[in-house]
């Protein structure tokens, strides 16, 4: 437990920032999940749109550190391949 005044402080900004990163990696989670469902339901239009809205969500959560930047660049990579296979399978 927190005493001190900078130390409570310190405290609050911490429980902050951990429920803003928890809502921003859920938001992330979600585009992922969005992608993966139109990729279960071979829907090639939706996955590519889908895409485009979770690349640029995943880039800006790892440019805020909230994942790390190769996390970032697999998760697009291995999607866009499905896209591209599906896109293949057409």
């Amino acid at each position: 437990m927190a005493n001190t005044p900078q130390s409570k402080k310190r405290a609050r900004q911490g429980e902050k920032r951990r429920q803003l990163n928890a809502s921003q990696r859920s938001t992330m989670r979600t585009y992922l999940k969005r992608v993966n469902k139109a990729l279960g339901e071979s829907n090639l239009a939706l996955a590519q749109t889908e895409y485009r809205l979770m690349s640029s969500t995943v880039d800006r959560m790892a440019s805020k550190g909230l994942i790390a930047k190769n996390k970032a660049s697999r998760h697009k990579s291995r999607l866009n391949a499905h896209i591209k296979a599906l896109a293949i399978q057409s």
